[in-house]
């Protein structure tokens, strides 16, 4: 009974932000969303939503006003990745930053090596990840509805891991990486059309702050 009171308290209080959040900015957002119940509001949402990038993300939250400190620097950092990486998506949410590169931006088709451009267009993005060094990073690989289930797992995983493996050999360390696999289980665009399953096969970047940003920023908030 406790475990279901504790839910229920969590999406009422979800619903209660998400209601205000149009007249929130984002990093005012992230506040919000952090204090109204951090990864287990998280989880919900990601799962109702089938969006796996703004569940985690939502999970990692502070909230109050060392969030939106934390979300200020997310803003900074998001603008750079926009106006210097060619072929990203970058999309701030909440306390993170979610960057989307299209799989033919990367890899050939139906391949988990990484193309020759594509290490110019990961070199730019490694720039700005070494400016801001407090961050984590969760690399995710999605693929289409089209194939076998087993087949398009392994690819998502393959395809993860090739990124994280060529961001490590270029400076970024690997105690700020995670990989996940996601296959056809997650798709952002419809399936319905070719154009919609080019765009779900995709890797995304989800950036977050890790535990020394998060003192810095608590510190900052009480200056």
């Amino acid at each position: 009974m406790k475990i279901i009171r504790n839910l229920g308290i969590s999406v009422l209080a979800f619903s209660m932000v998400a209601s205000s959040c149009n007249n929130l900015n984002r990093s005012q957002k992230g506040a919000a969303v952090g204090t109204a119940g951090g990864a287990g509001v998280g989880a919900i949402i990601g799962k109702a939503a089938g969006n796996t990038a703004l569940g985690a993300i939502i999970g990692a939250t502070v909230g109050g006003v060392t969030g939106a400190v934390i979300g200020r620097k997310m803003d900074k950092q998001a603008e750079e990745i926009k106006s210097e990486v060619p072929g990203a998506k970058v999309e701030r949410v909440d306390e993170g930053i979610v960057v989307e590169f299209s799989s033919a931006v990367l890899f050939g088709f139906d391949q988990s090596n990484l193309q020759g451009a594509a290490q110019g267009t990961l070199n730019d993005l490694i720039t700005i990840l070494n400016k801001y060094p407090d961050t984590n990073l969760e690399i995710q690989g999605h693929t289409d509805n089209t194939g076998a289930d087993a087949y398009n797992q392994t690819l998502s995983e393959k395809r993860a891991s090739s990124v994280a493996s060529y961001l490590t050999s270029n400076g970024i360390k690997s105690s700020r990486i995670k990989t996940v696999g996601m296959s056809k289980n997650y798709p952002k665009y419809t399936n319905e059309t070719a154009e919609g399953r080019a765009q779900n096969r995709r890797v995304e970047f989800l950036i977050t702050a890790n535990e020394k940003m998060k003192a810095d920023a608590e510190k900052e908030s009480k200056q």
